[in-house]
């Protein structure tokens, strides 16, 4: 009896760490996004730390927002195929700078690679596209 209830406890602390917060009405929530065999993670708003790595939620106005993306570089992408035969992964920092978050709205940032340069798009409720990040340090993990 005691292995199923500590097996349903588990299970129950396991799914309450999926649940995000409720938004702020007055604030924007900016959801992120990733393509892929990859993973994106929440680091910094305007250079402080942020306490959470699955989404961001800011005061309008301009904020930069800096993520931390691992991803997948394919072996045709590296090289002659004869030369590399396993995929390799990357992380990477990268920063976007939007200056008018509004207030209720959310954003969705959204990242991806082409070979081994990653990018990082934000679109607005409407999926339009209104702002590009830069790629900051790079390493092979």
């Amino acid at each position: 009896m005691r292995p199923l209830l500590l097996a349903t406890g588990l299970l129950v602390l396991s799914g309450c760490s999926l649940i995000l917060p409720q938004p702020d009405p007055n604030r924007a929530w900016i959801d992120l996004d990733t393509t892929g065999q990859s993973d994106l993670s929440a680091l910094e708003v305007d250079d402080k730390p942020w306490h959470s790595t699955r989404y961001f939620e800011v005061d309008p106005g301009q904020h930069e927002l800096r993520v931390r993306y691992q991803f997948q570089v394919e072996p045709q992408n590296i090289g002659s195929e004869a030369a590399v035969s396993e995929a390799m992964w990357r992380d990477c920092q990268l920063t976007l700078k939007y200056k008018d978050f509004g207030a209720g709205q959310r954003y969705r940032l959204e990242t991806g690679s082409i070979g081994f340069y990653p990018w990082a798009r934000l679109y607005d409720d409407q999926a339009n596209e209104i702002a590009r990040g830069r790629t900051g340090r790079c390493e092979k993990v």
